[in-house]
């Protein structure tokens, strides 16, 4: 098979307070791309960093013309980031991944290798392990994958996916082609569909710095995944409410006909009072959802680029 040795390969970095890290991942980034037969370039995108992570980026760009950069004019979030680095990856094939290290940049030429051979559209990487993630996490995110999956039917997330793949130009076109407001890549990858292949990996740690993922921001991402993907949770509210209406009907139609005083009818009322204001929750995150999306505010704003200081 005859390949263009001018092909490239684009790799999107999102990065928020990354500076202890950018100095390793540059290395080992410049090292493999230099064992490829193809262009690379780097694009990192600074998501309001308040660090030096946009000064060491800089300094990366005047040295070294295949990098260039997008930064924000604050903190979008890491789905607008990577969003940035897809629209302005140029390359014929677009890489996704991590500045800390723990999506190893040495898989990238097996990867490519698998699209151009293999006949896949993408190859996506998934932990075989989460060796030295807390326990409690690991449980939370296998639950996660769980109760999603069992809510979606056509679009099905791999356990323990990272965000770190390789896709073809087509892919990345269709990704594009989804200029959600609020957006949850990992989903949009299913949903656009393609043939991918999976890599997997031990768990490594990160390189330096400490993870930006709180429980709390990820309890918070995974309920916006879910709402991201599917309307199940408002048929289940449904259900429930249907569920809980029959039961007190029959409680008062009992109480009425016997004239027994339930001891549990205030807890009774409690449950259904605790369900009512889970329901207008649950219905409040899609109006939320719809209400962002019809404002048609931009995903984020791009305050400089490495144009700015190429001129």
């Amino acid at each position: 098979m005859f390949l263009d040795k001018k092909q490239k390969v684009s790799v999107v970095v999102p990065c928020y307070n990354e500076s202890e890290a950018l100095p390793f991942f540059y290395k080992e980034m410049t090292k493999v791309l230099s064992t490829m037969d193809v262009e690379g370039e780097m694009i990192f995108v600074d998501d309001g960093s308040k660090d030096t992570t946009l000064d060491i980026i800089t300094e990366f760009a005047k040295q070294d013309n295949r990098v260039r950069f997008v930064s924000f004019s604050r903190n979008f979030g890491k789905e607008a980031a990577m969003y940035a680095g897809l629209q302005n990856a140029t390359g014929d094939y677009i890489c996704i991944m991590d500045a800390d290290l723990q999506d190893p940049p040495a898989l990238l030429p097996e990867m490519l290798s698998a699209i151009r051979y293999e006949g896949y559209d993408s190859v996506a990487t998934r932990r075989s392990t989460r060796e030295g993630e807390p326990p409690v996490r690991s449980f939370f995110a296998n639950v996660y994958y769980k109760i999603l999956n069992a809510m979606t039917e056509r679009v099905k997330l791999t356990p323990a996916a990272r965000d770190y793949r390789l896709m073809t130009r087509q892919m990345c076109d269709a990704l594009l082609e989804l200029a959600e407001y609020s957006r949850f890549t990992k989903g949009f990858f299913e949903w656009v569909g393609f043939k991918t292949k999976w890599i997997s990996y031990e768990n490594i740690q990160r390189v330096a710095g400490t993870t930006k993922w709180s429980f709390f921001k990820l309890f918070k991402y995974a309920l916006e995944s879910i709402v991201s993907l599917t309307t199940q949770p408002l048929v289940f509210a449904s259900y429930i409410g249907v569920i809980l209406s029959v039961l007190s009907f029959a409680g008062i139609i009992v109480s009425a006909c016997f004239g027994y005083q339930l001891g549990i009818w205030g807890s009774a009322l409690l449950l259904m009072g605790s369900f009512i204001l889970v329901a207008i929750g649950i219905t409040g995150m899609y109006l939320g959802r719809t209400y962002l999306q019809t404002k048609n505010r931009p995903v984020y704003i791009v305050k400089q680029t490495e144009k700015d200081i190429r001129k």
